[in-house]
């Protein structure tokens, strides 16, 4: 098997329809052996009825497995154990794919020695805009799981998004697999599972891409809109960022297991925030502040989880 496509899925049996309609449609100017392994963690709506009517009208291309553990990385890990393709490629049950994004974001891997690649991730808006997106921040849409680095081809320096990824079969092996303490999952909506494995192997030296013809189109629905989710977003990304990288600096200097370091940047988010004006940025401000919140409590639970440890 050339290509294994990995799609992980909980409880959405209606976009699910949607995005294996679009990957069936892909198209190679060559040969190429390739499946869709659908990954379901533990659904209860009509999820697996969904992957059987695909395989029955696409003999040998799809396949369907159950994950029952609850978590995304749990899932993931079950598909890479289970895919047959010797080049994994990833996305999720929200999007539709170009018919040509397979073939251009695999292709990178086929004629090149770099480890991993990324593509572009476009919104299909279901919704005008609001006029308080942080839209002037590099990572103001991340919510939405946007990713455009634009049209320029290259190194990638940074983790490119789950939902339009690919790597070699043996980075996995090298590497293991994607971290279940990070990761969605009922409940909890921490995440950074994704990019957490593409900088843990750019730490390691391993190259990645940017392929901008590799597209795919990731539906934004209204209740995303809303600055309360942008809010809990960022919260949860803060705790998703401690868990990665660790308690910021080698201070002594604590309050209640937090350093003074992230006090003092918490602090100033809150100045940045009053002082803003243009609404975009006001929020942008705003939601830095939450961050930290989200990066503080995580702190605090880590510190007293090691301190009932010792």
């Amino acid at each position: 098997m050339d290509i294994s496509v990995i799609l992980c899925t909980y409880n959405r049996s209606e976009s699910l329809k949607r995005a294996l309609d679009s990957v069936a449609k892909s198209v190679f100017p060559q040969a190429i052996d390739w499946e869709v392994l659908i990954v379901d963690n533990n659904s209860n709506d009509r999820t697996s009825e969904v992957v059987q009517e695909f395989s029955l009208r696409y003999p040998g291309r799809f396949r369907y497995s159950f994950e029952p553990r609850p978590g995304k990385s749990h899932a993931l890990n079950r598909g890479i154990l289970e895919a047959s393709g010797s080049l994994l490629a990833f996305m999720d049950d929200d999007v539709v794919v170009e018919p040509t994004w397979l073939h251009n974001l695999t292709a990178v891997l086929r004629d090149s020695n770099c480890a991993g690649v990324g593509g572009r991730i476009l919104p299909q808006w279901t919704g005008p805009p609001p006029h308080w997106l942080p839209t002037h921040e590099r990572y103001g849409l991340a919510p939405l799981a946007m990713f455009d680095l634009g049209l320029e081809s290259g190194p990638l320096n940074e983790p490119p998004f789950g939902t339009n990824m690919a790597f070699r079969r043996d980075v996995f092996q090298r590497y293991t697999g994607f971290r279940v303490d990070l990761g969605p999952r009922p409940g909890s909506e921490i995440r950074n599972e994704d990019t957490e494995f593409g900088q843990r192997l750019l730490n390691a030296g391993e190259q990645l891409l940017y392929e901008p013809s590799a597209v795919v189109h990731h539906e934004v629905p209204l209740k995303r809109l809303t600055k309360r989710y942008f809010l809990r977003w960022f919260f949860d990304k803060g705790r998703a960022d401690m868990r990665e990288f660790g308690v910021p600096g080698n201070s002594q200097w604590r309050i209640v297991g937090v350093p003074i370091l992230l006090i003092r940047r918490f602090a100033t988010s809150i100045v940045r925030w009053m002082i803003a004006i243009d609404p975009g940025r006001r929020f942008g401000a705003k939601l830095k502040v939450w961050t930290k919140v989200g990066e503080i409590k995580e702190c605090y639970r880590l510190s007293h989880s090691m301190e009932q440890h010792i």
